[in-house]
């Protein structure tokens, strides 16, 4: 099969619900269609508030449908061609033999704090890429500064050397705002920022914010 897509469509996300509609997991397009052609998901369309269940082949029957129809600009609509078929990468799918409940706890790790912080310095408000960022205690472990949201920032590599074992105050530098612990998963939030992920707030209610990513 030739991908015929803007960037790699496999890479894109989709949300996994378990067997009683409950989000649980994201995975890329390549794991999600790899259980939907084992028959081990399903794929649930939300279109004007109400949703559909869709096995492989119906998905694959509705997509080349929908494709002879609309045009694939559809910012909201991300496409796998081929030459003999045309996917459309589905937003969440639905596994058939998974009940068990979400993981609940938010976890404390770099691309976690990364997404909090929105890859930006909280000294100096410099938006990074992930490379070029490091993680800064605000009160130095030498201080007695702990491993903790409240604790760590995003920091620039210059800002980083500028401020040293020093604390922000010591350091005449000023925090763009107090590190604190999300109220819900900072990676999710992002994805619900883009339209293309509209379809997962049905599924996603507080209860569930702490899903795992991939």
């Amino acid at each position: 099969m030739t991908l015929a897509a803007t960037g790699n469509p496999l890479s894109h996300s989709v949300l996994v619900l378990n067997r009683f509609y409950m989000a649980v997991h994201v995975v890329n397009v390549r794991r999600a269609l790899t259980l939907l052609f084992r028959d081990l998901a399903e794929v649930i369309h939300i279109e004007s508030g109400r949703y559909a269940n869709y096995d492989f082949v119906s998905w694959r029957e509705i997509s080349e449908l929908r494709a002879s129809f609309e045009a694939h600009d559809n910012e909201q609509i991300d496409w796998i061609r081929s030459v003999n078929f045309s996917l459309q990468i589905p937003r969440v799918i639905r596994l058939l033999g998974y009940d068990k409940v979400p993981r609940q706890g938010l976890r404390f790790n770099r691309r976690n704090i990364f997404a909090r912080d929105e890859n930006c310095c909280q000294y100096c408000g410099q938006h990074c890429p992930s490379s070029e960022l490091s993680l800064d205690h605000v009160v130095p472990r030498s201080r007695g500064g702990e491993m903790s949201w409240e604790n760590i920032v995003c920091c620039c590599v210059s800002c980083n050397v500028r401020k040293g074992g020093r604390t922000p105050k010591e350091a005449h530098m000023k925090l763009i705002r107090p590190p604190a612990r999300p109220k819900h998963n900072p990676l999710l939030t992002l994805k619900l920022g883009n339209p293309k992920y509209e379809s997962w707030k049905t599924f996603l209610s507080n209860a569930y914010w702490s899903v795992d990513l991939k």
